[in-house]
C-alpha cells in the first residue's frame, strides 16, 4: 500500500548537506546556501524573504512584528492549523472566526467588515491549499478600517493570483517548509515583508532582538540587543536540503498538478453532485479535498481529514461541514484506489 504522502526528495539532498559539512565554518542560519535560497525566493516573490525555522515561527514573527498587545482581536478563519491562532494568541490577542466560504473553504470576505470592532487590528486570510482568498476585497477592507493583513501562505510555495505569489500581497506573509508541503526542508519556513516599513524590525525581531545583520552588512561596528525578539533563523543544513529542492520547484509542482488535475476530471464527470476542490488559476495542487459523508472508513490509507475546527461552529455553517472533509492522496500510485473506492460506494 501506497503511504498517503511520501515527502518530495530532488535526489540532490545529501549532495549539498555534505557540502557544508566539509566545509565546516558555518552551520547555523544565513550561511552561503541560506542566502541561495533567500535569493531565489525574493526572485520567486518579488518580495523581502527571510528563512525561519518554521511557518509556525514566521506566523509568531508577524504578531510580534506587528506589535499585537493583549486585547487587540484578529480575524481569522477557524478552518485552519493551530498554529495561525497560536500566534497571535500568544502575544494576548483574541481571535475572531469568520466563515468560510463553501467553494474555496477560505474565508468569506463579505463576512468580515461585519466582524470589525474598534479592538481589530489583523485580519489573516489563510489560503487553504494553495487557492488564494478574495485579496484584493479583503485588502480593501484593510485599508478602510487601518488594520494589517498576514498572509498565512503555508501551503502556497509557487502559487498565484493574479500574477503575484500569495505571501506577497498583504503586510506579512508566512510560507511553510514543513515536509508535508510540495517542497520542504523537514521542517522550515519564510517570512514575506512586503511593508517596507517592517523589515529593519523583522531583522532585528529574527535575531533574537539584536542589530546583528546590520553588524553582518558591515554596516555597524558591534552589535547590540535593541528590541525584542528571538531565534528564528534557519539553520545552514536545512537550508542545504531546502536549496535542493527549490532547484526542483517547477516539476516538483508540476508532478502535484498532474494528478490534481486528474482528480478534477474524474470528480467533474462522475460526482459533479458532490462538492469539491476546483483549484483556480495559478493554484499549486497541494490538496484536493472532498466534502464525503460517508466515506472515510473505506479510503484511510489515502484519504485524511483536515484541520479540527478552532472554534465550535453553528452546524448551519459553511465551517461546520469541513468535519467531513477528506484531503486525497496526491502520490500518482494511489490514484486508482480512489477512483475505485468513489465508484464502489457510488453502485451500493
Amino acid at each position: 500500500m501506497t503511504p498517503f504522502h511520501i515527502p518530495y526528495l530532488s535526489g540532490n539532498e545529501s549532495k549539498y548537506i555534505q557540502e557544508v559539512i566539509d566545509n565546516g565554518t558555518h552551520f547555523s542560519g544565513d550561511g552561503l546556501f541560506g542566502k541561495r535560497c533567500t535569493e531565489f525566493l525574493e526572485n520567486l516573490t518579488k518580495t523581502k524573504a527571510l528563512l525561519t525555522p518554521s511557518c509556525t515561527a514566521a506566523l509568531e514573527m508577524a504578531a510580534l512584528l506587528l506589535d499585537v498587545q493583549p486585547g487587540d482581536e484578529v480575524i481569522m478563519s477557524p478552518f485552519t492549523f493551530s498554529s495561525t491562532a497560536n500566534a497571535f494568541e500568544l502575544r494576548g490577542a483574541k481571535v475572531v472566526y469568520c466563515d468560510i466560504r463553501p467553494d474555496t473553504l477560505n474565508i468569506d470576505e463579505t463576512l468580515i467588515q461585519g466582524l470589525i470592532t474598534d479592538r481589530t487590528k489583523v485580519i489573516v486570510p489563510m489560503h487553504y491549499g494553495g487557492v488564494g482568498c478574495n485579496m484584493s476585497m479583503i485588502l480593501e477592507i484593510a485599508r478602510s478600517n487601518g488594520l494589517f493583513v498576514v498572509e498565512d501562505a503555508a501551503q502556497c510555495i509557487n502559487s498565484f493570483q493574479d500574477g503575484k505569489h500569495l505571501g506577497s500581497i498583504g503586510d506579512i506573509g508566512c510560507i511553510s517548509f514543513h515536509e508535508t508541503k510540495n517542497i520542504h526542508c523537514g521542517e522550515g519556513g519564510a517570512i514575506l515583508i512586503n511593508n517596507r516599513d517592517l523589515l529593519e524590525r523583522a531583522e532585528v525581531i529574527r535575531e533574537k532582538g539584536t542589530n546583528r545583520s546590520k553588524f553582518l552588512r558591515g554596516e555597524i561596528p558591534f552589535y547590540k540587543k535593541i528590541d525584542v525578539g528571538s531565534s528564528y533563523l534557519m539553520s545552514e543544513i536545512n537550508a542545504a536540503f531546502l536549496w535542493a529542492q527549490l532547484r526542483q520547484l517547477n516539476e516538483a509542482t508540476d508532478q502535484r498538478l498532474l494528478v490534481w488535475n486528474n482528480y478534477l476530471e474524474f470528480f467533474t464527470n462522475e460526482f459533479s453532485e458532490m462538492e469539491f476542490s476546483t483549484g483556480c488559476v495559478g493554484h499549486n495542487g497541494h490538496i484536493f479535498w472532498v466534502i464525503d459523508n460517508g466515506l472515510s472508513h473505506e479510503k484511510m490509507h489515502y484519504a485524511l481529514g483536515h484541520y479540527q475546527l478552532l472554534s465550535d461552529c453553528d452546524p448551519n455553517s459553511v465551517a461546520y461541514k469541513t468535519k467531513n472533509i477528506c484531503r486525497l492522496s496526491l502520490e500518482s500510485k494511489n490514484q486508482m484506489l480512489v477512483f475505485e473506492a468513489f465508484m464502489k460506494a457510488n453502485t451500493k
